[in-house]
């Protein structure tokens, strides 16, 4: 069977690599979710500008960490934070 959509978005897939290992490659990123490095860097930036990511440089990586607080964009979502849907994806 094979599955032309999901329920989640390759921001939010993004997201949860991030949120299972800061220290995670975008290489590795982009394999797990099935985009490109490309197509994960510039998922990256637009979460950053969006402020639910930042990262810091250590040594040739990056180190991610996720910003508290930030609600879903959706209208329907905005009272939910990211952090309550990336602990039920951790359940």
């Amino acid at each position: 069977m094979s599955s032309s959509w999901t329920f989640l978005t390759n921001h939010a897939h993004v997201l949860f690599c991030v949120s299972e290992n800061p220290d995670v490659r975008t290489r590795d990123i982009a394999a797990q979710v099935g985009i490109t490095e490309r197509a994960t860097q510039r998922i990256i930036v637009e979460l950053e500008d969006a402020g639910y990511l930042r990262h810091e440089r250590v040594g040739r990586r990056n180190h991610y960490e996720l910003t508290e607080g930030v609600p879903l964009r959706h209208p329907l979502e905005t009272h939910v934070v990211v952090e309550d849907l990336l602990d039920l994806l951790h359940r």
